[in-house]
């Protein structure tokens, strides 16, 4: 029973860190455009190899 004295509120204050960093994460806007990193994938990346002088 005093394992439940120390393992509770360690389970309380990681649950509410979650909670914290997850509100902190959403207010700051980085859910606010979810559809451009699905579509980023399939624009073609750019040569950087290619030299205009083999043309």
């Amino acid at each position: 029973m005093s394992v439940l004295y120390i393992t509770l509120p360690i389970a309380l204050l990681m649950g509410a860190i979650g909670l914290y960093a997850c509100v902190r994460c959403i207010a700051s806007g980085q859910y606010d455009d979810l559809e451009s990193p699905a579509l980023r994938i399939l624009q073609d990346d750019v040569d950087i190899h290619s030299n205009k002088s083999d043309e």
